[in-house]
């Protein structure tokens, strides 16, 4: 995966045209919109991504969370946070993505059940296979000293790459939707605690790693989100 100092953090034309070429070209287009979109307005890692579940995003009256758990069995760095589905392009991608999985029955169980019929405790993301995302397992260490085991799913990060790849945006990979939010916050903020927090981070140090762009950067994402 590409180092996350070098993924390429987008202007809001970039992601407009990511967003457009993914709905045209994908085999899967609503999973992968919504994947994009949870990546850049919720600032998730693709790992955390493939392993939401139904309930993590959904009330089991069928309304979706704005304020979105992340357990700490999930997250890489073993550290719960909460995400927030506050955006309406986000929002409507999810609506878009579970209508296509109530059409076609994937994950459901039949009669009027709770979570709109959904499993609530499968995946939120499927894959072309029909189930839950691959995952691999690997060990960090953590800020205790303590090694931790952790999934990473690397068939997801590498296929939204190839979905940068096809966009034509060059430096853009699974990562580039995450760096993109920090940066975001940012702009708007301007406080790294909140940055920090917002992704899950110890300490504003392993943030700073995810805003190292430029002023003209900085101002042209700042007028954007004006």
């Amino acid at each position: 995966m590409q180092d996350i100092t070098r993924a390429k953090t987008l202007h809001q034309g970039q992601f407009s045209r990511l967003i457009k070429i993914t709905q045209g070209t994908s085999r899967y287009p609503e999973r992968d919109v919504l994947v994009l979109m949870l990546g850049h307005h919720c600032g998730m890692r693709i790992t955390e991504i493939s392993r939401l579940t139904v309930a993590d995003v959904m009330h089991a009256s069928g309304k979706l969370r704005s304020e979105i758990s992340m357990r700490e069995a999930i997250t890489k760095g073993c550290r719960q946070r909460c995400a927030y589905l506050v955006s309406k392009h986000a929002i409507q991608a999810v609506e878009t993505y579970l209508q296509y999985r109530i059409e076609r029955g994937i994950g459901t169980v039949l009669g009027n059940e709770p979570f709109r019929g959904l499993l609530p405790h499968q995946p939120l993301i499927y894959s072309s296979r029909g189930d839950g995302m691959s995952q691999n397992t690997k060990r960090r260490v953590l800020e205790t000293g303590e090694r931790r085991d952790y999934k990473a799913c690397d068939s997801l990060q590498a296929h939204v790459t190839k979905l940068y790849q096809r966009a034509g945006i060059k430096g853009g990979s699974s990562h580039s939707g995450r760096r993109t939010f920090a940066s975001k916050v940012l702009s708007t903020t301007g406080d790294m605690d909140t940055v920090a927090q917002l992704l899950g981070h110890s300490s504003i140090d392993c943030s700073q790693r995810y805003v190292d762009v430029d002023p003209v950067t900085l101002e042209d994402m700042f007028a954007n989100a004006l």
